[in-house]
C-alpha cells in the first residue's frame, strides 16, 4: 500500500518508533492520528506535524479508546487506511515476574492489536482495502535473554500477526510484522523492565551485542518501504533473518547457542 493520500493511526507514537512512523508517513504524504498513553508526547509529536496530524491521548490496550482512535480519525481526516500497531512495554524478568506483568505485557503487547483488529479488519474486508502493520521484535522470532514476558508476548504478536495475514490476506487486508532487533528507544535506554535494573542490563546488553542499535528514522524508512511492497516481515537488522533460519535448521544447537550468549553476557556482567 502506497501511504500518500491514506489515513493511518500509529500507536506508542510519542516518542521512538512510533513519533518516528508518524513524521515519515506524513512527509509522505499521509494524515496522521498520534496516538500515546502520554497525551503530552502525543500532542507534541501531532503539534510538529501541523495540519496533517491529530493528538489522542489514552491507553491504546483499552478497546474503547481503539475506537476513540478510529473516531477522530474519521472525524479529522476520513476512514482509517492503516493501523500501526506500535505501542509496547518489556514487562517482568523472569519465573519471578509478577502476575501483574505478565497481565500488563500480554495486554500491551498482544491483546491491543487484537482489539484493534476486532474493530477495523471486518470494515476493511467490505471495503476491500486496509493494512495492519504489528510492531514486534526480533525477540518474537528469537528470543529475548532477561525477560520472560517480553519474549513471549512478542512471539504471540508475531502469531497474531501471521494469523491475521493467512486468514485475510486475499480478501484486501495487507499485513506486516515489524521485528527490530537494538534500536534507539526508551525500552534500550532501561524502560524494558524498569522494575528490575539488573535483568533489564541483561536483556539490553544482549540486544546491544547482537547487533547495530539503529535510530527510529531508519527503521520508520524501512517499514514505509516494506508497507509499499507488501512484505510481511520487515527486518531493518537483516541479519535476524539468518538467526532465524538458524534457529529452524537445527533448534536444539541454536538453543545450546543461547545458553552460551547468556553465560557469556553474565560473566561479563560481573
Amino acid at each position: 500500500m502506497e501511504i500518500a493520500g491514506k489515513v493511518a493511526i500509529v500507536t506508542g507514537a510519542g516518542a521512538g518508533i512510533g513519533a518516528a512512523l508518524a513524521h515519515r508517513l506524513v512527509a509522505g504524504g499521509a494524515r496522521v492520528v498520534v496516538a500515546d498513553l502520554d497525551a503530552d508526547s502525543a500532542a507534541k509529536v501531532a503539534g510538529e506535524l501541523g495540519e496533517n496530524a491529530v493528538a489522542v491521548g489514552g491507553d491504546v490496550a483499552d478497546e474503547q479508546v481503539v475506537a476513540a482512535l478510529i473516531e477522530a480519525a474519521e472525524r479529522a481526516f476520513g476512514p482509517v487506511d492503516l493501523y500501526f500497531a506500535n505501542a509496547g512495554i518489556g514487562g517482568g524478568p523472569g519465573l519471578d515476574s509478577t502476575e501483574e506483568q505478565w497481565a500488563a505485557a500480554i495486554d500491551v503487547n498482544v491483546m491491543a492489536h487484537v482489539r484493534a483488529a476486532r474493530l477495523l479488519v471486518p470494515g476493511w474486508v467490505e471495503r476491500g482495502s486496509g493494512y495492519f502493520v504489528s510492531t514486534a521484535s526480533a525477540a518474537g522470532l528469537l528470543t529475548q535473554i532477561g525477560s520472560a514476558p517480553y519474549s513471549v508476548t512478542k512471539h504471540a504478536a508475531v502469531g497474531f500477526a501471521e494469523w491475521l495475514s493467512v486468514t485475510y490476506g486475499d480478501q484486501g487486508v495487507g499485513v506486516s510484522c515489524l521485528c527490530p532487533m537494538g534500536v534507539d528507544t526508551r525500552l534500550l535506554s532501561g524502560d524494558l523492565i524498569p522494575e528490575n535494573p539488573e535483568a533489564a542490563a541483561l536483556a539490553i546488553k544482549a540486544v546491544k551485542t547482537a547487533g547495530a542499535v539503529l535510530s527510529p528514522e531508519e527503521v520508520a524508512e524501512t517499514v514505509v518501504e516494506a508497507v509499499a511492497a507488501g512484505h510481511f516481515l520487515i527486518l531493518p537488522h537483516p541479519e535476524v533473518l539468518q538467526m532465524y533460519r538458524n534457529k529452524g535448521a537445527d533448534y536444539d544447537r541454536w538453543l545450546s547457542g543461547m545458553r552460551r550468549f547468556q553465560a557469556m553476557l553474565q560473566t561479563a556482567s560481573r
